[in-house]
C-alpha cells in the first residue's frame, strides 16, 4: 500500500510560548538563550531572522547583529508542557505518531482515505484542533515519505501547510538547495558545493555509484532522498529513559558553595519532575567538564525513589568524591536514568508518612504558582534551573504569574 506521511513542526516553538504569554513580544525581535556572551542562540523569532541571525548563534554575535531584539533566558519547563499539550492532541487523533524532538512529529496515515476521509483534509483538521487548543502556530507537510514531508514542512513555513501528491515527489525536491535535504550539513554542503553541486536537481541526474564514492554509504542515503525515496518508518513514540539538567558557567569556577548550591537545586528540580511525571529513578548521574574541556561522568545505583532529600544526597555525594583535581570548572550537570512508572513507596525505617504529605504539599504549590515557588534555602540564590520534562500528563497548568 503506498505510505502516506504526516510530518507537523510548531513553528518557532519557544518564541511561540512567550509570546502566549506575554503579548508584548508579538511583532519583535525576539532571542531565547543563554543571556551571557558565552551563550548561544536557542531559538529566534522571523523578525530576528531578518539580521542573520539564526539558532547555535553567539549570543553575543547575535545582540551586534539585532541590538534591539529581546533576550529571554527561557524556561525549558515552561516549553515542555506546551509540548505535552499539543502531544496529547496528536496521540488521541492519531493512529502512529512518532515525536522526533519536543515541537516535532510524524504521523504515519497510511490507508487514512479509505476508512476515515481523504488525508489532507484529515490533517488540515488536525493542524486546526492544534492551532485553537494551544494558539501555537504549527505548519505541516503531507507527502510518501518522512523525507519529503519535512522538507515540505520548511517550505509550507510559517503557519502554513502544504501537500505533494504521489508523482510529485521529484519534481518538487529539484529546484530546492541541497542543504534542504536532512542528512546534508555543513561540511557535506560545502563538499558537493566543491563539485558545482547547488540544487536538488543536479544529485538527481547523477548517477549514485558518483554520490557514492565521493561521499561514502551516506552518499547512496542522499542520492535516494533527492529521489523522494525513503522507506523510513514511523516509529511510534515512546516515554524516555532519563532526564538531565546542565549549567555553563559565565566563568569558570571552583566556588565550593555555588557549585554545591546548583547541584542542590538541579536535583530538586529534577525530582519533582519526577514526581509529576509518577516516575521513578535508580540511577543518578554527574558529569563535570573542567576549563580545559576535559569532561568526567560518573553514576550511583540507588533503590527506586522520586524524593529530594535521597537524590539530593546522591548527587552532593557524587560530587565530593569526583571533584579532586581543584581545576576551574566550566559545566556541571545531574541527570536520573533508569527511570520506571510509577508512584514512591515508603520505607518502613527511613521515610515517615509526615515526610511524604510534606512532598505532596510542595508539588501542590509548585503546580500552581511554578516550579521555583518552593525550594530549598541552599539553592535559594541560584537561578531558575531548567530541565526538559519528558513525560506526558494531564493538560499543565500555567502559573498564574505566567498568564496572558
Amino acid at each position: 500500500m503506498r505510505r502516506t506521511i504526516l510530518h507537523m513542526d510548531l513553528d518557532t516553538f519557544f518564541v511561540s510560548c512567550e509570546r502566549l504569554l506575554d503579548s508584548r513580544l508579538n511583532n519583535r525581535p525576539v532571542l531565547i538563550g543563554g543571556t551571557s556572551d558565552r551563550g548561544v542562540v536557542a531559538a529566534c523569532s522571523y523578525e530576528a531572522r531578518v539580521y542573520g541571525i539564526h539558532s547555535a548563534m553567539p549570543m553575543k554575535m547575535a545582540r551586534m547583529l539585532c541590538p534591539d531584539a529581546v533576550v529571554i533566558r527561557g524556561d525549558s519547563g515552561t516549553y515542555s508542557k506546551f509540548s505535552d499539550m499539543v502531544t496529547e492532541i496528536v496521540r488521541e487523533e492519531s493512529p502512529i505518531v512518532e515525536k522526533s524532538s519536543i515541537d516535532e512529529f510524524y504521523v504515519d496515515i497510511t490507508g487514512m482515505d479509505r476508512f476515515v476521509k481523504e488525508s489532507y483534509m484529515w490533517s488540515k483538521e488536525l493542524r486546526e484542533k492544534i492551532l485553537k487548543e494551544t494558539h501555537l502556530p504549527i505548519s505541516f507537510g503531507l507527502s510518501t515519505s518522512k523525507t519529503v514531508s519535512k522538507v515540505g514542512t520548511g517550505e509550507a513555513k510559517p503557519n502554513n501547510h502544504i501537500n505533494i501528491e504521489y508523482g510529485n515527489e521529484m519534481s518538487f525536491l529539484a529546484p530546492l538547495s541541497v542543504k534542504k535535504i536532512p542528512m546534508v550539513g555543513d561540511k557535506t554542503y560545502h563538499k558537493l558545493r566543491s563539485m558545482g553541486v547547488e540544487k536538488v536537481r543536479t544529485i538527481q541526474e547523477m548517477p549514485m555509484e558518483l554520490m557514492e564514492r565521493v561521499l561514502g554509504k551516506n552518499g547512496q542515503v542522499i542520492w535516494k532522498k533527492a529521489q523522494g525515496i525513503d522507506n523510513t518508518p514511523v516509529i511510534a513514540w515512546n516515554e524516555k529513559k532519563s532526564i538531565s539538567s546542565e549549567r555553563t558557567f559565565e566563568k569558570d569556577t571552583t566556588d565550593m558553595q555555588k557549585l554545591r548550591s546548583i547541584l542542590v537545586a538541579m536535583a530538586e528540580n529534577l525530582a519533582y519532575q519526577l514526581r509529576n511525571g509518577n516516575k521513578l529513578t535508580a540511577c543518578v548521574t554527574l558529569k563535570i567538564r573542567y576549563s580545559d574541556f576535559q569532561t568526567f561522568t560518573k553514576q550511583m545505583r540507588i533503590p527506586y525513589t522520586s524524593l529530594d532529600h535521597t537524590l539530593i544526597a546522591t548527587t552532593l555525594s557524587l560530587f565530593d568524591k569526583m571533584y579532586e583535581r581543584r581545576v576551574l570548572i566550566r559545566l556541571i550537570g545531574v541527570s536520573f536514568s533508569n527511570l520506571v512508572g510509577g508512584t514512591y513507596q515508603i520505607r518502613l525505617f527511613e521515610d515517615s508518612e509526615k515526610l511524604i504529605k510534606l512532598y505532596q504539599a510542595m508539588d501542590n504549590l509548585r503546580n500552581c504558582y511554578g516550579k521555583d515557588a518552593v525550594k530549598r534555602a541552599i539553592g535559594m540564590d541560584v537561578k531558575s534551573i531548567g530541565g526538559m520534562n519528558p513525560f506526558n500528563g494531564q493538560a499543565p497548568i500555567i502559573p498564574a504569574h505566567r498568564r496572558r
